[in-house]
């Protein structure tokens, strides 16, 4: 008699093309509260004093941390095979830092 398979630890993932075409941030804004974490993504256009939030993501304390893990782990893979990821001056191009308060309207 076969011994029973054990149950694989795979997801079933649906990606929608719409979803699948991504999209452009290169701002991110992280505000938190004692039960969620919030991330807005946006979109800051040079000589544009208005950026626009393209996706917000809220995510409990847990996995905000896992996030964080992943996010580490994953650059520490990308360096490992393509170099270390050169950082720019904090505010070199203008552009707020990751994680500043922001003046925003919802």
């Amino acid at each position: 008699m076969a011994e029973p398979k054990a149950p694989t630890n795979q997801l079933n993932i649906d990606l929608p093309e719409e979803v699948a075409e991504g999209t452009y941030a290169n701002l991110a804004v992280i505000a938190h509260s004692n039960s969620e974490f919030v991330v807005d993504f946006l979109r800051l256009v040079p000589n544009v004093p208005k950026a626009k939030v393209k996706s917000r993501i809220i995510l409990t304390p847990q996995h905000a941390k896992r996030l964080l893990r992943a996010l580490a782990e994953n650059i520490q893979k990308f360096e490992t095979q393509f170099g270390p990821i050169q950082e720019t001056e904090p505010n070199g191009g203008g552009i707020p830092p990751i994680g500043f308060t922001p003046t925003a309207q919802a």
